[in-house]
């Protein structure tokens, strides 16, 4: 198993990952800033889908992990509303919507510093099996 600090979301120190920098809210919410860079476009100028995957579920996993439940995403879906352009500062935000014994749902967004949705993220976390 991977060690916390290889994480190539949040790792600070991860060669090439994504540097994001998370805090939790005092109402169990996960929030950080991240500004895209051109490294992560697909398109010339547009952060690549596949990231914009990535931070919503990070900011997901982390609201998930602030409640003190280990789980993993068992489950993804991903609104696209706009494109990210590549040197926009963003704010990203996760938050727990559901918590069962069995499962918990969450929701995130990225959004623009003004508040301009870019995409939205839902996901159905479930305790990492017994192997």
């Amino acid at each position: 198993m991977l060690s916390r600090s290889s994480c190539v979301v949040c790792d600070p120190h991860h060669p090439t990952g994504l540097h994001v920098s998370f805090s939790t809210t005092p109402d169990g919410a996960s929030i950080a800033a991240w500004t895209a860079s051109a490294a992560w476009q697909g398109f010339e100028g547009i952060v690549h889908g596949g990231v914009i995957a990535t931070l919503l579920d990070e900011a997901m996993s982390k609201a998930v992990a602030a409640s003190g439940v280990a789980a993993l995403t068992a489950e993804l879906r991903v609104r696209y509303r706009h494109h990210v352009a590549a040197g926009e500062r963003l704010v990203i935000k996760g938050r727990i919507v559901e918590q069962t014994r069995r499962l918990i749902r969450a929701e995130a967004e990225l959004a623009t510093e003004d508040g301009e949705s870019r995409a939205q993220g839902w996901a159905v976390f479930l305790p990492p099996s017994k192997s």
